[in-house]
């Protein structure tokens, strides 16, 4: 549904060209990672690199790339492109993510650290997106405040994810909880950190990119 959503958007600012590569990416990117969890490649720990590796390093090349990409002038008329407050709105998809890594916990998949009622905070990121994407259209204070809300938001992601990979079986692993994080290398839910983590990274980055060239340009 998501992958959805971000298609139409594209297609609906952008153009339908463009829309149609992005949904050519995401379905081989979906292929790609979802076979490598079906056979139980991401859950091996004897390989050398380990299993992970092959779904994260992935996804920390493209977030690479997209950040290089956005700081340049075609990158900031890309952010341009969306209205601000629907980037914004379109976090409250993380209120969801956070009930199922809830659910996850109580059957024992990830520990209790991953979840809001452990060390993860970023469930109020997603509550709190729709007020943000309001206060982003009171002037320049606003703007100003979405800026610090989205940097937040980002270091909500660094927090999580650092917590999700040592805790993960393999090599990485340096925080013993009271169950290991199985969620990365487990059919489906390996598109949590596959998918949903580097859309709320690259919707952050549209975000602050889109508000740094508004306030250049009213000053």
């Amino acid at each position: 549904m998501m992958a959805a959503v971000v298609v139409a958007l594209i297609a609906r600012y952008i153009d339908r060209r463009t829309a149609l590569r992005v949904l050519a990416g995401l379905c081989v990117w979906f292929a790609y990672a979802g076979l490598l969890g079906y056979f139980g490649v991401i859950k091996n720990t004897a390989m050398r690199p380990p299993g992970i590796a092959f779904l994260l390093v992935p996804v920390l090349f493209f977030l690479f790339l997209f950040i290089v990409f956005i700081v340049r002038p075609a990158g900031a008329c890309l952010a341009q492109a969306f209205p601000l407050w629907i980037v914004l709105c379109t976090q409250c998809f993380r209120i969801g993510v956070e009930l199922f890594l809830h659910q996850l916990w109580l059957d024992g998949l990830v520990p209790k650290m991953l979840t809001f009622e452990g060390a993860n905070v970023d469930i109020y990121i997603g509550v709190s997106a729709l007020l943000i994407a309001w206060v982003s259209t009171r002037g320049r204070v606003g703007m100003k405040f979405a800026v610090a809300w989205n940097v937040l938001g980002l270091l909500s992601l660094v927090n999580v994810v650092t917590r999700a990979v040592l805790t993960a079986p393999g090599p990485f692993k340096l925080i013993h909880a009271e169950v290991p994080n199985r969620m990365i290398g487990t059919f489906p839910f390996l598109f949590i950190p596959g998918f949903f983590v580097p859309l709320a990274v690259v919707l952050h980055v549209i975000a602050i990119r889109a508000i740094s060239r508004g306030l250049q340009s009213a000053g």
